[in-house]
C-alpha cells in the first residue's frame, strides 16, 4: 500500500499500514516524499506533491540532479565495497527505499556486509522491511532516529547489534547534510559520528550546490525554503571544510557526476547536476 493509492488525508483515520503511534504528518512537507515524488515515486501525499511541483517550476533540473546523486550513492558503496574492502556500513538520513539501495549495491559485491540504516521520518519507518532484505551471510537492520542526535545513533541497540566499532565503518551521509545550514553544525555532528570509529572509517558525503548553475539553483534554494523545507547550497570550498580533520580520497570533493563515473555520469551535463560529493578517511 502506498501514500497516493490509499489517498490517505491529514486528519482521517490512519490506514491500516502505519503502525499504531506513527504520526505521518501528511499536511506538511517533507524533504524524503518531496524527493521520492520528483522521482517519480507513490509514498507522498498531497502537501509533498504541492510543494514538489512549486520547486521543480523553478528548479526543472533538480530530477536529473537527484538521479545523479542517487547513482554516486551506489557507485561509492561499489567502490568501498570492492576495492576499500568494507564490511560495515551505517547509512544515515537514508530515505524511501528505491533500489538499488545501498545494502543491495554491497551485498552483491560483499554478501557478508552488515549495514545499519538511519532516517526519523515516519513513512521511512513504514517502509523500513523493504530495507531490511539481506543477504544470509550478512545483515541489514533500520533505526528510527535523528543525524542530529549521533549520541542516540551511536549508542543504540541496533548498532551495537550491527556494527563492530573496533573495525573500520563507512558512514553515508548522501543529500542530508543540506538541510542543516549551519556549516559548524554539520562538521560538530560528523565530528561526534566519527569519534568513536575505528581508524580507517570513511565518510561518504554529497550536498548541494550552485556552482554549476547559480541561478537556477537559488531559485530553486528560496523555492524549498518557501515551502518549508530548509535548504542550503554550499560552494565547493564550503563542501570540502566538511570533511575537516579527515584524509579526502581522490578524486576530492567533485560535482557527483565526476566520481568515478560510468558511462551515464560521464554523459550527464554538468550543468544539470547540482551536487557535491566526496570520500574522506579517517587516520
Amino acid at each position: 500500500m502506498t501514500a497516493s493509492d490509499e489517498g490517505w488525508n491529514s486528519g482521517s483515520a490512519a490506514p491500516d499500514w502505519v503502525p499504531a503511534g506513527v504520526d505521518l504528518r501528511t499536511d506538511v512537507p517533507h524533504s524524503a516524499r518531496v524527493y521520492d515524488y520528483i522521482l517519480g515515486g507513490k509514498d507522498n501525499f498531497p502537501a509533498d506533491r504541492a510543494a514538489a511541483e512549486d520547486i521543480v517550476k523553478d528548479w526543472p533540473h533538480l530530477p536529473v540532479s537527484m538521479r545523479s546523486n542517487r547513482s554516486f550513492m551506489a557507485r561509492v558503496a561499489r567502490v568501498l565495497a570492492e576495492e576499500h574492502g568494507f564490511r560495515q556500513f551505517l547509512d544515515i538520513g537514508t530515505g524511501l527505499p528505491t533500489p538499488p539501495n545501498l545494502h543491495e549495491v554491497v551485498q552483491e559485491a560483499a554478501p557478508e556486509a552488515r549495514i545499519l540504516y538511519v532516517d526519523n521520518d515516519p513513512i521511512v519507518l513504514v517502509h523500513a522491511r523493504a530495507l531490511l532484505t539481506s543477504s544470509a551471510e550478512g545483515r541489514t537492520s533500520y533505526l528510527d532516529a535523528d543525524f542530529g542526535d549521533p549520541a542516540a545513533i551511536l549508542g543504540s541497540v541496533q548498532l551495537q547489534e550491527t556494527i563492530d566499532l573496533s573495525q573500520p565503518v563507512a558512514v553515508s551521509l548522501i543529500a542530508i547534510v543540506h538541510f542543516i545550514v549551519d556549516d559548524d553544525v554539520v562538521r560538530s555532528l560528523i565530528e561526534q559520528l566519527m569519534a568513536p570509529l575505528a581508524p580507517g572509517s570513511i565518510l561518504a558525503l554529497s550536498t548541494c550546490t550552485a556552482d554549476s548553475a547559480p541561478e537556477e539553483v537559488r531559485v530553486g534554494v528560496a523555492a524549498y525554503n518557501a515551502n518549508g523545507i530548509p535548504l542550503v547550497a554550499r560552494d565547493k570550498a564550503r563542501a570540502e571544510s566538511l570533511f575537516a580533520g579527515l584524509e579526502l580520497i581522490d578524486p576530492g570533493v567533485v560535482l557527483v557526476n565526476h566520481w568515478h563515473p560510468d558511462s551515464a555520469a560521464a554523459a550527464t551535463d554538468d550543468a544539470h547536476v547540482h551536487m557535491y560529493g566526496g570520500i574522506a578517511r579517517k587516520s
